[in-house]
């Protein structure tokens, strides 16, 4: 049966079906072989020549006459129009003792000038077989021996099948990246339940094959592992193939690409054939959207990657999945891969690898955190909280930052503090204590903050405010607000965004009114306010004017997620218009919102410069104590409210 399988693949395989296209391949190897070996002779051949030109002794004639009349030369002889010239020993300060030069007088007149000299003057016939001796000798004799030394070194590296081009260049680095145990298995991989639900099925059958095939089931090809940066597309391979118990060959498909046309095709050809031994296997190619873009000239043309695609789609079609060989690939573009490569037959199966909801995180923190040392205070739930939107590569980095924050501040265990220092540190950057601001920045900043604060504790549509600060960050943040919110939201409600466009706008709102100016501390504010208004025109359908109108699309739908207008141009105008009176209107609500609480924004902003940092609780606390129009103490502790005072 396997020797029926294997004679059914010769046949349909492309590079085993066709005896003729090897040995085409070979002789074309062969002949570019001789040609580079001939063309590095000639070159060889030239430099020894010139080289021989150079060391020569060869002088102008007139240097020879004025040899002659100096009574420096012996003995001169006539070869074939070339004078041989000896020099006496006593008058010659180099090595050199003979010299040649051209004859440029008749034979008659050179007679004439030598007699009376004392040198001898002779004439020899060519010998003709001396000097073909001496040429063979001296000049093809070491061009033939190079030449055989590389026709022979040549010839050793196209049975070795590295190819002519760069001394292997065509050779897969599969076998660099050979894995017999990955080491990771499913339990290292949390917060993507369905990932690994789909990816299972498929080690189950890599595990028990007779099971599906009993039922006429197949083995899928291939897998295509789709999601943002750092969700952990190849943990998952890896925990595949960790599970399987087989070899895990991993590559980047930026390594199947070169500057030579062919080059990657070759290596794609060399990375099954390598498979195919070592089967069962899994094969991972990570970013494989570096060779499998589309061929549509809208992305732009390349002939090197192109004729790699074409390759890996031949080799995908070729192989027989019932020797156990599995292709994983991971992407985050996956709008740009061409759809020859995405079709059933090859990428059977598409897993999303999204980013994890608050019980994906959780997990992903406690699987992170089993080998650091934790204290009883630490709570992931509000962790997780915290880092809505965050994967899992910036969970595992928090863990790690807690880790260095409890052994900088001397502590043998992380604390819940710790945790939520390394979530900012994370995602604001960490504190930036050499810059000092000066009392009217720090002034301007406090309000800005407390703008935010405000404008949010105000709306019951926003979230909770959790801490504010006015101490710099290296991430460019002189100041922040951190809203946390009180259950994990998969939706937003038009009032929700109304309140965060207001949010997002008290900060600059506050500066107005107390300085009766504004600052560019707002940059950023602007430029979330204004992203958020125009999804709500253009892709929310919550505009009046446009109603239900889809006026965008997104584009990199896990990378930057930008949506891209598909209208015309006037209606463009319109958007912008729309998008306007939005901000606008929000604007005004948040002026309106501060000034009607314009004491409690002072007090509040008071606090925060005496202490630069305070709690969501703190806030409230001040907040609520002006409203009942009580003083607010040094202390915060010292603050009782009636109703606490009469609970006691």
């Amino acid at each position: 049966m396997d020797n029926q399988l294997d004679n059914n693949r010769n046949e349909n395989d492309p590079e085993h079906g066709n005896p003729k296209k090897p040995n085409s391949h070979r002789n074309n190897q062969s002949i570019l072989a001789f040609l580079i070996c001939l063309l590095v002779t000639l070159v060889c051949f030239a430099l020894f020549t010139n080289m021989l030109n150079d060391s020569s002794s060869e002088i102008t004639y007139d240097k020879f006459i004025e040899l002659v009349e100096k009574d420096q030369v012996e003995e001169v002889t006539l070869q074939s129009e070339t004078l041989i010239i000896e020099v006496k020993s006593s008058a010659s300060s180099s090595e050199n003792t003979t010299y040649y030069t051209t004859m440029m007088e008749d034979e008659n007149a050179l007679t004439q000038r030598l007699e009376g000299t004392g040198i001898v003057f002779r004439e020899e016939a060519p010998d003709a077989f001396a000097e073909f001796m001496s040429m063979m000798i001296s000049v093809l004799l070491p061009t033939l021996v190079l030449f055989g030394l590389l026709m022979l070194f040549m010839r050793r590296m196209n049975r070795s099948g590295g190819g002519i081009m760069g001394m292997g260049v065509g050779k897969s680095r599969a076998k660099a990246y050979v894995q017999q145990e990955t080491g990771v298995t499913f339990q290292d991989v949390a917060g993507q339940d369905e990932a690994k639900e789909s990816l299972q099925e498929v080690v189950d059958f890599l595990h028990n094959p007779g099971k599906y095939t009993a039922i006429g089931a197949k083995l899928p090809k291939g897998a295509l592992l789709v999601g943002p940066p750092g969700t952990g597309k190849t943990l998952l391979a890896k925990a595949v193939a960790g599970e399987a118990h087989v070899p895990f060959f991993s590559l980047s498909g930026s390594e199947f690409v070169e500057m030579f046309v062919g080059v990657g095709a070759s290596r794609v050809r060399d990375l099954f054939e390598e498979a195919k031994k070592n089967a069962p296997c899994i094969v991972f190619i990570d970013e494989v959207d570096a060779i499998g873009k589309t061929r549509d000239s809208h992305y732009g043309g390349n002939d090197e990657r192109e004729q790699t695609l074409n390759q890996l789609l031949a080799e995908m079609d070729g192989f027989d999945t019932s020797k156990g060989l599995l292709i994983l690939a991971a992407t985050n573009r996956p709008e740009v891969l061409d759809p020859a490569l995405l079709r059933p037959g090859r990428f059977d199966r598409r897993v999303i690898v999204d980013r994890p909801d608050l019980k994906g995180r959780v997990d992903i923190l406690k699987v992170h955190a089993k080998d650091v040392h934790l204290d009883e205070s630490v709570d992931f739930e509000e962790v997780a909280l915290a880092t809505s939107g965050a994967v899992g590569s910036d969970l595992a980095n928090m863990i790690n930052e807690a880790a260095i924050l409890a052994v900088k501040n001397g502590r043998t265990a992380v604390s819940q503090k710790d945790l939520l220092e390394s979530v900012e540190v994370v995602l604001v950057g960490k504190e930036k204590k050499d810059r000092i601001l000066s009392a009217q920045e720090r002034k301007i900043v406090s309000y800005h903050e407390v703008g935010h604060a405000l404008v949010n504790a105000l709306q019951k549509d926003a979230e909770p405010v959790q801490k504010i600060t006015i101490v710099p960050r290296t991430m460019g943040a002189l100041g922040y607000v951190m809203q946390v919110p009180e259950e994990e939201k998969y939706l937003n409600t038009q009032k929700e965004l109304e309140a965060m466009l207001i949010g997002y706008l008290g900060g600059r709102a506050a500066e107005e009114i107390v300085f009766d100016t504004v600052t560019t501390g707002a940059a950023n504010d602007i430029e979330q306010a204004t992203r958020v208004a125009r999804a709500m025109v253009t892709q929310y359908g919550m505009s009046e004017k446009f109603g239900l109108m889809g006026l965008a699309t997104q584009e990199d739908q896990y990378l930057t997620g930008r949506a891209v207008l598909n209208c015309g141009d006037d209606t463009a105008t319109e958007v912008d218009h729309e998008v306007m009176k939005l901000l606008h209107d929000s604007y005004e609500e948040a002026k309106r919102l501060i000034g009607s609480h314009r004491e409690a924004l002072d007090k509040i902003a008071e606090y925060l410069i005496r202490k630069e940092t305070i709690t969501g609780k703190e806030f409230m606390k001040i907040f609520r104590a002006v409203e009942k129009g009580m003083e607010i103490p040094e202390n915060l502790e010292d603050l009782v409210f009636p109703e606490e005072a009469a609970g006691v």
